[in-house]
């Protein structure tokens, strides 16, 4: 009997040591995914965004660019982001959506700029699709609906349009599960206190699709990718409760007003 505890014993410390080696092993680093990954982020970035391009009008409006590069600059330069990876795109389109693509680049419809009522809600938008940047969402939403292997597969010339197709509808039409979508608005949160901006208004633009859900026509592209609004925004308020102080509107009056005069420019 003790030499069946004991032979038990050493099988439970020879478990528990494996697994505890195993964990602190870098795989990533071991086997040079980190980089593979990287290097094909960019790629699959490129390769979708010229896709992407080649359907839609970008707003390219020097007035309209401007104001949004400030808000974005204002984020990244009180979060230690670094400015040179986000690539913002203006697509003149009624639609209100705006969505992140691998390689940091960032489209906001115009649609979405016309809807906000205040610079701040852009810039809570904004905040919580750089977040999907930063956090890495985009390529772990890719890697699980299309997989590593096809994603490679597309920048050694073997993927094809229709996969980049693909791709870019997945990333412009369908909703991060509630886990990810939940990091990134607590973490868009953080870059706008951080920036002194009222993270409040982010709150309150989840409420208006929530309550314009009906319109579907209208508020289809948000709606679609970012559910679950009004509780989104409910968590958001309590998250956001005593840790504002200080805030500063995103963007003066006056290049609000710009904005929205040359959204659709």
């Amino acid at each position: 009997m003790k030499k069946i505890i004991f032979q038990f014993v050493v099988l439970v410390v020879l478990f528990f040591g494996l697994w505890f080696l195993l964990s602190n092993i870098n795989w990533m680093s071991a086997f040079k995914i980190e980089k593979l990954t990287d290097d094909t982020e960019i790629k699959i970035g490129k390769a979708v965004w010229d896709l992407y391009k080649k359907t839609e009008k970008e707003n390219k409006d020097e007035k309209a660019v401007n104001a949004i590069d400030s808000i974005v600059d204002r984020i990244c330069s009180k979060n230690n982001i670094n400015r040179e990876t986000i690539k913002i795109h203006i697509i003149i389109k009624d639609d209100i959506n705006a969505f992140a693509m691998p390689g940091g680049h960032l489209v906001v419809y115009s649609g979405l700029i016309t809807a906000c009522d205040n610079p701040d809600e852009l810039a809570g938008v904004l905040s919580h699709e750089i977040s999907h940047i930063e956090l890495d969402h985009v390529m772990k939403k890719l890697i699980k609906e299309v997989g590593l292997s096809v994603l490679i597969s597309m920048t050694s010339g073997n993927g094809g349009g229709e996969t980049i197709k693909q791709v870019s509808k997945i990333l412009s039409s369908s909703a991060f599960d509630r886990k990810l979508e939940k990091e990134a608005d607590i973490s868009a949160v953080e870059y706008m206190i951080n920036a002194k901006i009222n993270p409040e208004p982010l709150a309150e633009f989840l409420y208006k699709l929530a309550e314009n859900k009906a319109d579907e026509s209208t508020y289809e592209g948000w709606l679609n990718t970012h559910p679950d609004s009004k509780k989104r925004a409910e968590y958001i308020l309590e998250y956001s409760k005593n840790k504002i102080k200080k805030t500063k509107p995103a963007l003066s009056e006056s290049s609000w007003k710009l904005l929205k005069e040359n959204a659709l420019d």
